[in-house]
């Protein structure tokens, strides 16, 4: 507990103003040329909405993955998992820097996210032990370069497909939002609900980025509520209210930390759905119960300083969290308002 207290207050001090200190990225963020798309042909929305994903972003064929998932079970046990990350990596070739997976379920491998066993691996071990610490992403806060050549990971998102009309919007913003910088904010709320704030000391300093056109603004209050300029939404809720009175904007980026938002299709607490319900276009929430450690969640500095920098939605969220093992990444992942 110790080292953890050190380690976030030598973070912070490190790391405080660099939201405000944006300076152009070297390289270039991901292309449609370097994403895998792996659809379930067991799913028929998966197969429509990968085939629909393929065409408008102009991903090549060849970088199309077929597998069978039956039943489409939330959670895989090591060996289905083992197989069908098997099956996947067959057919990549060296270029593939990400993987898109379309479907919503599975989202879970054991006590795991899908999108944290396929890029890290499969940490079994943390099933023991949930609370504990889980493995290091080498990616997190890492410096413009290639995943997979710079780092031997290939970043890997979930596209979800509970409802067509649903899917093609959320691409349709993933587009919209490399085509113009809008009038925007980024939010952080701290909350009545203590135990969810241990995000709230990175929480970017309060100010204006003109050269972004970004407002950074710090609320004590458990929900935002008529906003329309929403690109970033950070909080601690086990639940958020007045979701319907929001705008997000293309490309905006919003999680709440709480213990199992990744659970998709679970009533227990808020799925990370219902941000791209509410017009959000990538969001992020745990699987299983991992304690508020802040190193499990996407840290507020380190997200908007790489999304600011022109990374795309899935480098920018992956690069956010320091222990993603519990959390599954979702939405479209080659969103980049920023980009230039």
């Amino acid at each position: 507990m110790r080292f953890r207290i050190l380690f976030s207050l030598a973070f912070l001090a490190c790391c405080a103003a660099q939201a405000q200190q944006v300076r152009p990225a070297e390289g270039s963020p991901l292309t449609a040329a370097q994403l895998a798309v792996v659809i379930n042909d067991d799913d028929p929305l998966s197969v429509e909405v990968g085939e629909y994903y393929r065409k408008v972003r102009d991903v090549p064929p060849q970088n199309v993955v077929h597998v069978r998932i039956p039943n489409s079970p939330r959670q895989l046990n090591a060996e289905q998992f083992r197989h069908l990350k098997e099956q996947i990596d067959a057919r990549l070739t060296p270029q593939i820097q990400a993987v898109l997976m379309v479907w919503t379920a599975p989202y879970a491998v054991e006590c795991n996210s899908i999108t944290s066993a396929y890029t890290l691996g499969l940490d079994s071990a943390l099933c023991q032990k949930p609370c504990e610490p889980s493995k290091p992403s080498n990616y997190f806060n890492a410096p413009a370069g290639l995943p997979f050549q710079g780092y031997g990971m290939r970043l890997s998102m979930l596209l979800p497909t509970e409802s067509l009309a649903a899917a093609k919007a959320l691409i349709g913003r993933g587009m919209a939002s490399g085509f113009s910088m809008p009038n925007a904010s980024a939010y952080y709320l701290t909350t009545s609900e203590t135990p969810r704030n241990s995000r709230a000391p990175f929480f970017p300093r309060p100010g204006a980025l003109p050269a972004r056109k970004l407002t950074i603004k710090q609320l004590h209050a458990d929900s935002l509520e008529g906003q329309s300029d929403i690109m970033i939404y950070q909080t601690g809720m086990a639940r958020v209210a007045k979701l319907d009175t929001l705008r997000f904007l293309p490309g905006a980026l919003a999680d709440h930390l709480t213990s199992t938002g990744g659970d998709l299709l679970s009533d227990g607490q808020m799925s990370s759905l219902r941000w791209l319900d509410a017009g959000a276009t990538a969001s992020y929430g745990s699987v299983t119960e991992p304690c508020n450690y802040w190193q499990k969640f996407p840290q507020p500095t380190v997200l908007l300083r790489q999304y600011l920098q022109g990374n795309t939605a899935i480098e920018a969220y992956w690069k956010s969290v320091a222990w993603p093992a519990q959390g599954v990444f979702i939405g479209e992942p080659l969103a980049a308002p920023y980009r230039r």
